[in-house]
């Protein structure tokens, strides 16, 4: 649920010209104005991952892209539209939650994921992660892409449901995030060395508190 690899031929939603909501993206052709932005965003994520936040500036980014420092800041403006367009770019992939056949096991290879994403090097999400509390800007776009991961996952559930392993009516958030919290609290709040264990052991807790019914919402009144 954390990919962070910037989507090469979009652009950042463009400002709203009356006819479509600012935030809406459209598919580009290409050309120099997606190369552009590839190289700056990959460089935001090459100086994040080298000097943190603190050591990210829009003029590193420039020198590190080759584009001119004058476009840069023409276009993104700041430190914290950078980094809000390079999480609104993870959002614009076709990333798609894992497919195992088992709420277990899709919630173990989800963890997985999120393991291995945290503990990559360079630390490009959990240096995301933290930037989101210096900056309005990528607090708002990291919402955004949780908001999305989440919508996407809710997947898992459906499909459990319907395989008959757990009851109606189950919060798929809920569900998610007692399955995937474990990982973050572990790896980025505790900063504990990586565990091979504890992407299925998380699943594995979660997968049989929510069959138990614990994630269970009560029927509304139109069901009684």
């Amino acid at each position: 649920m954390t990919p962070t690899d910037p989507a090469p031929d979009r652009d950042p939603a463009p400002e709203s010209d009356g006819t479509r909501p600012p935030t809406t993206r459209r598919r580009r052709p290409g050309g120099r104005t997606a190369r552009i932005r590839t190289q700056v965003l990959d460089a935001v994520l090459g100086e994040l991952g080298e000097h943190g936040y603190d050591g990210l500036t829009m003029d590193a980014v420039a020198a590190r892209s080759g584009v001119h420092r004058t476009t840069v800041y023409r276009r993104w403006g700041d430190v914290g539209g950078l980094l809000a367009d390079v999480l609104d770019a993870a959002g614009d992939d076709d990333w798609e939650p894992p497919d195992t056949g088992s709420l277990e096991g899709d919630l173990a290879a989800l963890n997985q994921e999120i393991q291995a994403a945290l503990t990559a090097e360079p630390p490009i999400v959990t240096a995301l992660i933290a930037a989101s509390f210096r900056s309005e800007k990528a607090a708002d776009a990291q919402q955004r892409l949780w908001e999305d991961r989440y919508a996407r996952c809710e997947i898992i559930v459906g499909r459990a449901v319907r395989r008959d392993e757990l009851p109606p009516r189950t919060d798929a958030r809920r569900l998610l995030v007692a399955a995937t919290a474990p990982l973050y609290h572990e790896l980025v709040l505790l900063r504990t060395p990586p565990d091979p264990h504890l992407p299925a052991c998380a699943a594995r807790t979660a997968a049989l508190a929510a069959t138990a019914g614990a994630f269970t919402e009560p029927p509304s009144a139109s069901d009684r």
